[in-house]
């Protein structure tokens, strides 16, 4: 039997603690963060790969890795070979044969070459095993995302989960989802023997606010330890507290970017009501007045601090964080 708060007390410690363990020599990196190379991501100065990479130098992470969406521009941008920068990509996949829905692994450690081979292996197969195949193959990082997060279009397998969680080495725990959600991720990781990693996923500069710690005098040495369990994840805030702090910074950079920008990155939130809402804000030139632009932005500030938005959020996946509670309790006989 696994107890859910004998499992937090194995993985979380404070960073007070962490901080003793840093200065003996152990090493943080907050190995899933959003640049403005990502379709999500506002086209912001501060979110540019070379201002994140000097805020997360910043921060004190030792490790600094970009993992946007489907896209190695970041790289290309600051080089590939920039020190203590790692390379990482956030590979979207749809299985439908071997899976149903769509899952999001973040890749990392590798070169030019090899980022093209298995990007042209996934849009030619989409096959999640063919892609952790050749993973395994050419000894590349990789890490299962948010096991339980859902595209809205897609019709979530749940029951599926279970078997892809023991073909990961590490599973993320991502603050950005729910606190039930990455229970269940930490109980899976628990049960198959698998490391974990927790992240920011942040889309607005929040590198660092939370990160995993791990011996390793090199990426691949601090990994490895992640992927043995020989890591602590660091978090002191609350995952509401996260993604409040999220949405206000998300809405700052939203109403601070221009038009024309805008179009020709082809930013979109990823959720269609939003979208519609700039672009009605947009279409009546009320983002050229600066007295309604901040007006409007301070109002939405407030609702967002409210916490009601990440209420409704969290109260919206209370059916479907129960059916993901059977599938796994069954799995682990948890209590």
């Amino acid at each position: 039997m696994f107890r859910r708060k004998d499992i937090n007390k194995q993985r979380i410690i404070s960073s007070e603690r962490a901080a003793e363990l840093l200065e003996n020599g152990w090493h943080r990196a907050d190995l899933h963060v959003h640049t403005c190379c990502s379709y999500d991501v506002p086209p912001a100065r501060s979110m540019h790969p070379e201002n994140l990479l000097l805020k997360g130098k910043s921060r004190g992470m030792d490790y600094i890795t970009f993992t946007d969406h489907d896209t190695v521009k970041a790289y290309d941008l600051l080089g590939w070979k920039t020190k203590n920068l790692v390379t990482g990509v956030e590979v979207s996949i749809k299985d439908l044969e071997n899976v149903g829905h769509t899952i999001h692994v973040n890749v990392f450690g590798f070169d030019k070459q090899q980022y093209s081979e298995f990007d042209r292996l996934v849009k030619k197969e989409s096959n999640i095993y063919s892609l952790i195949d050749y993973l395994k193959s050419n000894d590349l990082p990789y890490m299962y995302n948010h096991p339980f997060w859902f595209k809205l279009s897609d019709k979530p397998n749940i029951p599926i989960i279970p078997e892809l969680a023991r073909h990961f080495p590490v599973i993320e725990y991502n603050i950005q989802d729910l606190k039930q959600k990455n229970i269940f991720s930490m109980l899976l990781a628990k049960y198959y023997g698998k490391g974990m990693a927790v992240t920011t996923d942040s889309h607005t500069g929040g590198i660092g606010k939370a990160y995993t710690i791990a011996e390793g005098e090199d990426f691949h040495e601090y990994y490895n330890n992640i992927r043995k369990g020989r890591s602590y994840m660091i978090m002191d805030d609350p995952s509401w507290k996260h993604l409040t702090r999220e949405m206000n910074a998300w809405i700052e950079l939203v109403f601070s970017m221009e038009k024309e920008i805008r179009e020709e990155m082809g930013f979109t939130s990823g959720v269609g009501k939003i979208d519609r809402l700039v672009d009605i804000f947009d279409r009546y030139g009320l983002s050229h007045h600066q007295k309604i632009n901040g007006a409007m932005m301070n109002v939405m500030k407030l609702i967002s601090r409210s916490g009601l938005p990440v209420f409704m959020y969290m109260l919206s996946k209370q059916p479907q964080v129960s059916r993901i509670g059977k599938t796994v309790n069954v799995l682990s006989g948890i209590t």
